[in-house]
Order: structure tokens, then C-alpha cells, then sequence
């Protein structure tokens, strides 16, 4: 068994019948202020990482956000929605097609013609959804203010 199919197994156990009450109560509105709580202690492991050299916080934090992600998964699973292995096949799929320079044939003469590329593949993937960038504002905003109550929970 992989590690990532463990993680999986143990997400799936605290959901369960004989699981954990708190994990079985979560929701994907529940967990937002752990997703970006964590999100932003992987920041500060990056910055531990920079300025010490220590990787040892930052495999810690990125396994937190990993868990976090696996709880969402897990649960739309659970939901009918998708699985672990679509969201990874999703983004697999997305930087093979986002990068025809180095997936497949495609050459560029310039790092400028490369990002034009990029932002045109981007574009037609987003043909039709543009509507989902309506909510961006929305969620940056509901994102500061989970920040700031994280900050006040750990004390700063």
C-alpha cells in the first residue's frame, strides 16, 4: 500500500461508523478555516525552510494541507461527486496540457511566446466556466477573515 492509499484508508476509518465523532461531523464549509490555516503554516514552513535550511516544518505543514485535501476528497467521494484519484488525475491532466513544451512537440522561441501559449491553453480551458471567476473576490475575502481568526485562535 502506497502511503497517499494510507492516508486514504486512515481518512476513511475516522469517518466511519466506529470513527471519530469530530472527523464524521466535518463538512467542506466546516473544514474552510483548517484548509486555509493550513495553506498558510506551509508559508511559514517555507520561510523556516529559507531561512534555516530545516525542511523538517515544512514536510510536517505540507502533510496537514495533504490531510486537508484528503478530507475533501474523501468526503465527496463519500458524496458522489469525484474521487482522491480524480483530483489527482485532474491536475496531472492539466500540467501535461499546460506544458505541450514539455509533454510533447511544441517548441518556443521565446519565453514570452511560451507564456502567451500557457495563458491561451488556460483560456480555452476556462471556455464556458468564466462565470466560476465571480467567486474569486468572494473567497479572497472570506480567506482574510479565516486568516485573521486563525491568527487570534493561536494568539497573534
Amino acid at each position: 500500500m502506497s502511503e497517499i492509499e494510507r492516508l486514504k484508508t486512515i481518512v476513511e476509518k475516522l469517518r466511519s461508523e466506529d470513527g471519530c465523532p469530530w472527523d464524521k461531523a466535518q463538512t467542506h464549509v466546516s473544514l474552510k478555516p483548517g484548509c486555509i490555516e493550513e495553506a498558510a503554516e506551509v508559508i511559514g514552513g517555507i520561510n523556516i525552510l529559507e531561512k534555516t535550511g530545516d525542511p523538517d516544518n515544512l514536510k510536517e505543514e505540507l502533510g496537514d494541507l495533504l490531510l486537508q485535501i484528503m478530507f475533501h476528497a474523501v468526503m465527496a467521494e463519500e458524496e458522489g461527486l469525484f474521487t482522491f484519484d480524480d483530483v489527482a488525475k485532474a491536475i496531472s491532466d492539466k500540467m501535461v496540457r499546460r506544458h505541450p513544451h514539455v509533454f510533447g512537440d511544441m517548441k518556443f522561441a521565446s519565453e514570452k511566446e511560451l507564456h502567451d501559449a500557457w495563458a491561451e491553453i488556460k483560456r480555452k480551458e476556462k471556455e464556458g466556466k468564466e462565470w466560476q471567476a465571480d467567486y474569486l473576490p468572494e473567497a479572497f475575502n472570506e480567506a482574510k477573515e479565516l486568516i485573521e481568526k486563525a491568527k487570534e485562535r493561536k494568539g497573534f
